[in-house]
């Protein structure tokens, strides 16, 4: 089974459970899958996987929780980061967002229900390898909420002056750090020696995504285009105009291979990395790492 395959399988396989037959509430449970699937690049597990096969992957079962859960709650963050409240989207990965779908009410409970879900999903998985749930739930909420995590990066754009590096480690960097990190605790290494390399990927998406949003449209994006402008953000293209935004790129993902720690799988995560530049940069000029 291929990585992917094996991510889309944990995933899908979480959320039957989550949704529990007919004793669910149809319309909430229908929205959870609606906001997973289908499921984009899964950029976030897939690093995380990665890099678990690079350092052993000695228990695959808590490598797929782990992916689970990171993923969850990065579906989670988009269901909520669509709302009128916040980004006011209605397309994400080229249907209509939750809440055009389903409901703002429905919304808000599919998003706070897969933030729950993810936290049961590594519980669920303590057997496997006791000694590392708590490392893993502790990394998995320090990345999602406050002071550093997912959270704090949404709570920036309600702040009159906002600390740019602060906010994009936040808004963006936490999930690839938690991936990196995840993936490595995973597989019964310390978390540590790969803090950089998932700072490193977070920051080259969020330059990525600056790029995307300046130069695509909403028919390539599969959902709403230069927000960035309409919502005054501080982003890449603005600061570093579009040629030193992909120069910054490169650079950034030169030193995201660069940090790699020394581990087994080390040449394969390399080249994930290039494989991921070249998925972060559909039809922009080439980047060479």
């Amino acid at each position: 089974m291929g990585v992917s395959q094996r991510i889309d399988t944990a995933i899908t396989r979480a959320i039957r459970l989550g949704q529990d037959g007919q004793a669910a509430p149809k319309q909430l449970a229908d929205a959870l899958m609606y906001a997973c699937t289908p499921g984009g690049a899964r950029i976030r597990p897939t690093i995380l996987v990665s890099v678990a096969m690079a350092c052993g992957d000695d228990r695959p079962e808590m490598t797929d929780a782990a992916a689970t859960a990171l993923e969850l709650i990065h579906c989670a963050s988009l269901v909520h980061d669509d709302l009128p409240c916040f980004d006011d989207a209605d397309l994400r990965r080229g249907k209509p967002s939750v809440h055009r779908a389903f409901s703002q009410p429905l919304a808000v409970l599919t998003g706070d229900s897969l933030i729950v879900m993810a936290f049961e999903v590594l519980a669920r998985a303590s057997a496997v390898a006791p000694d590392r749930l708590a490392p893993l739930v502790s990394l998995l909420a320090r990345q999602t909420g406050m002071p550093h995590g997912i959270c704090a990066g949404q709570g920036w754009e309600s702040e009159d002056k906002i600390d740019l590096s602060a906010y994009h480690r936040s808004k963006t960097g936490a999930l690839f750090i938690a991936a990196t990190q995840m993936g490595a605790v995973a597989a019964g290494q310390d978390s540590e020696p790969w803090y950089e390399l998932g700072a490193r990927i977070g920051e080259a998406f969020q330059v990525a995504d600056d790029l995307r949003d300046a130069l695509g449209c909403e028919e390539s994006l599969g959902k709403p285009a230069h927000q960035d402008e309409v919502h005054n953000r501080p982003n890449a293209v603005a600061a570093l105009g579009v040629e030193g935004a992909v120069t910054r790129l490169t650079d950034i993902l030169s030193g995201a291979i660069a940090s790699i720690p020394s581990c087994p799988g080390e040449a394969m995560l390399a080249k994930m990395v290039r494989l991921q530049a070249e998925r972060l940069t559909p039809g922009l000029t080439p980047v060479r790492v």
